[in-house]
This record gives structure tokens, sequence and C-alpha cells, in this order.
């Protein structure tokens, strides 16, 4: 489940549970918004989010590519540490900002 908000043109999608291969898909029309609005600063808060699978991941890059190309900025907020050390594991560590509040 994401929630995206829009406070002072920062975009924060919120995630929730599961970010594998059905909820990914399911994702990919939820972050919609966030693709229309990537010259902006984009937020992506997995406080609640317990896993992320390859779709998953795919879908954060995807975020991550139109940002840059539009000329936004994101950055990733609480991740718990299983699902950073996916991201560590797969390099895609490399492509993001992460944060703690």
């Amino acid at each position: 489940m994401i929630e995206i908000k829009n406070e002072n043109s920062v975009y924060t999608a919120f995630f929730e549970g599961r970010l594998d291969a059905p909820t990914a898909q399911k994702a990919q029309d939820e972050i919609e918004t966030l693709l229309e609005n990537a010259d902006k600063e984009i937020v992506l808060d997995c406080t609640k989010l317990e896993y992320i699978s390859s779709p998953g991941l795919r879908l954060f890059l995807r975020i991550r590519k139109e940002v840059n190309a539009k000329g936004g900025k994101v950055s990733i907020w609480n991740i718990n540490k299983d699902v950073k050390e996916v991201f560590v594991l797969t390099g895609f560590d490399e492509f993001f900002d992460f944060h703690n509040s």
C-alpha cells in the first residue's frame, strides 16, 4: 500500500507492508503522481515497509530515473535494517540518499 502526500511541493510516498511482485505491479499505477512531479523533491518513506523484492527495487529505480531525468531530488527515509540490506546487496544503495528522522 502506498499513500502519497504533497506538502510544500515535497511529494512523500509512504510505503507499507510488502513490496513484492503482486504489490509492485499494483503500485505502478499508484506512483504516477510521483512520476508526474519528478521535477520536485520526492521522499520515499519506508517506515512501515517490511519487505522488498526485485520488482519493488525496480519500482524505486523507475522513480529515481524519472526524477533524475526531470531534475528533481529523491531520497529514502526511515528504512529498516533488513530492507536496507537488500539495497546494499544489490548495489541499489549507490543510487539513493538514505535518511532517518
